[in-house]
């Protein structure tokens, strides 16, 4: 995010993610759970909605709808 200049807009985000993904870019299982990996990220949206000023209510829906797209819970 940083190197495509959107560092000042999602600050802090990549240092949260750090790790989640290997080097192959497939998600790491064994460092992380993906049902906390979803909710760490709605949290993140949610974050950035209220610190640009946009509509939290908005970042609310992304949980479901990566349940619904993978078939999850």
């Amino acid at each position: 995010m940083e190197g495509l200049g959107w560092g000042g807009h999602f600050g802090g985000v990549a240092a949260r993610l750090d790790g989640v993904f290997g080097a192959n870019g497939a998600f790491a299982h064994d460092r992380l759970r993906f049902v906390d990996f979803v909710d760490d990220v709605e949290e993140l949206l949610e974050e950035l909605a209220r610190r640009e000023g946009g509509d939290e209510e908005a970042a609310d829906g992304f949980e479901g709808l990566v349940w619904r797209h993978y078939g999850g819970n």
